[in-house]
């Protein structure tokens, strides 16, 4: 006879009036991901369209990247400054036309001082006009998964054609961090100076120790998509990637950028609950050499919980006892259930941690003669 065994594990669960730790924003559109999970912690608005205004340049660095990463071009490589690009309005690096600029010049005036005529350079030294640069953006951002944004251009600069969401300037993010961890390091930059001219850092999160931590990402601001941000902080074991948009000033984009992230920081804590091979717990054996057989997970067991969610998780354990001999060592017995709250409930799998053999003949006769008359198992 079998029946389902429960076992509760190591938190109790705690009644609260309000069952979900939950941030808002005064932002038209925004997302905040866990970097290592995609977990969301904050979404407003994440697939509407907006224009992404000079965080669109992330597109353009990530392309640089890239082409560095595969060696078709180094940071010592030069691109020559076109008339277009030394025209260009808006935020500037500075360049005068017919200069030989290298590409890593190029990349700091476009990450440290958004400069538009930088952008276009290394359009231009790519793929030879910035139209056909954008064909490029516009295929790198279908490969990864970025399926409301539309490019036309290099810089950000406004075109009724070109848009993007807040899920996808994060998902183009969490990339920029992840495939190229040292060129990403120049978005920490507080300034940069080029022909003489010295400018900051337009990342306010980086300044002040606003966010510990924070490393970077992008700002932007047209009159028509408001004051937006991409940013990126890393404390410890945790980093969160946050996308802003449609706010009213740069102070506003300042303060709530600040205030969100570091809420996030305060509230949030990974719990490392089980490392891969980890025993869980026992099931009984029936006519097996072993008493009982360990159930071990096969992966680790972290998870993302705010402070409301960490004192109400319940853990537990699921499993069909008493198992009957032969089990195979990685033969799927059962279950271990994570309660976060009322709507989420985590399933991993729980797997044989040995093999358990039959006991012999005469063994299985005695086995089920004391099952049947005394109900217990061995």
């Amino acid at each position: 006879m079998k029946f389902t065994k429960f076992l509760l594990a190591l938190f109790f669960s705690i009644t609260f009036s309000n069952n979900a730790f939950s941030m808002d924003t005064v932002a038209k559109q925004a997302i905040m991901i866990d970097f290592d999970t995609g977990q969301i912690i904050l979404e407003k608005n994440s697939d509407e369209l907006m224009k992404p205004a000079s965080m669109a340049k992330l597109m353009t660095i990530y392309i640089v990247f890239e082409k560095i990463k595969n060696k078709s071009i180094s940071l010592d490589d030069k691109f020559i400054v076109s008339e277009k690009a030394w025209k260009k309005r808006g935020s500037r690096t500075f360049l005068e036309p017919g200069q030989n600029v290298t590409v890593s010049d190029l990349l700091r005036g476009v990450i440290v001082q958004s400069g538009n005529d930088a952008a276009i350079v290394l359009a231009e030294g790519i793929s030879g006009t910035e139209d056909i640069f954008s064909d490029l953006m516009n295929s790198v951002a279908r490969e990864l998964g970025m399926k409301n944004t539309t490019f036309r251009n290099s810089t950000g600069w406004p075109d009724p054609e070109q848009n993007t969401s807040a899920r996808d300037l994060s998902i183009l993010s969490t990339n920029l961090i992840k495939n190229f961890p040292d060129l990403y390091k120049m978005f920490a930059e507080i300034s940069f100076t080029y022909n003489g001219i010295k400018q900051g850092n337009r990342n306010p999160i980086l300044y002040n120790n606003l966010v510990f931590g924070a490393d970077g990402l992008k700002t932007g601001h047209t009159e028509e998509s408001g004051y937006g941000l991409t940013a990126s902080a890393q404390q410890k074991n945790l980093r969160f990637i946050l996308v802003l948009n449609g706010m009213t000033s740069m102070r506003q984009r300042k303060q709530e950028s600040s205030r969100l992230l570091n809420s996030a920081f305060r509230e949030y804590k990974k719990l490392n609950l089980y490392l891969s091979n980890d025993n869980v717990t026992k099931a009984k054996v029936f006519l097996g050499e072993m008493e009982a057989v360990p159930l071990v997970v096969k992966q680790n067991v972290s998870l993302l919980l705010n402070s409301i969610e960490q004192r109400e998780m319940i853990v537990k354990a699921i499993w069909n006892e008493p198992i009957s001999a032969p089990i195979q060592k990685d033969t799927e017995l059962g279950k271990l259930l994570i309660k976060v709250s009322d709507e989420k409930t985590l399933s991993f799998p729980l797997y044989a941690g040995k093999e358990v053999k039959k006991q012999s003949f005469f063994k299985r006769i005695g086995s089920t003669i004391d099952f049947i008359i005394w109900g217990s198992v061995k």
